[in-house]
């Protein structure tokens, strides 16, 4: 992989197709290198297509991040998110934000994702 930022999403999610959509919107107007990678390409990453739908995955600065850190990483090279990056990174938020996600978000993600799987 390149040193640039990678994201891997599920895309057949529709929130998480509409939120990185957004992301790659913003990302092209501001022309930033960040690539986003679907679950197709998930055996790129050394993940297989399963465990790259339970949340989001991103390489940067040699290192595949998933998670709440894998969503900083991403808010921290785009300028008009990179607030989002510090805040959720805050000693007191940091913890509660990586809770929400890790234990209520990604796992209904998650599920949606087995469901429309049939």
């Amino acid at each position: 992989m390149s040193e640039d930022t990678r994201v891997l999403y599920n895309q057949t999610c529709p929130i998480c197709r509409a939120e990185i959509t957004a992301y790659q919107r913003r990302a092209l107007k501001d022309g930033l290198p960040i690539r986003f990678d679907t679950l197709d390409q998930a055996a790129d990453w050394g993940l297989s297509a399963d465990d790259a739908a339970r949340r989001l995955h991103v390489w940067h600065d040699g290192q595949i991040l998933s998670g709440m850190p894998a969503f900083r990483a991403l808010w921290a090279q785009m300028p008009h998110l990179a607030w989002l990056a510090r805040l959720t990174g805050l000693p007191g938020l940091r913890g509660l934000t990586e809770r929400v996600y890790d234990h209520i978000l990604a796992p209904l993600l998650y599920r949606a994702h087995r469901r429309r799987q049939g």
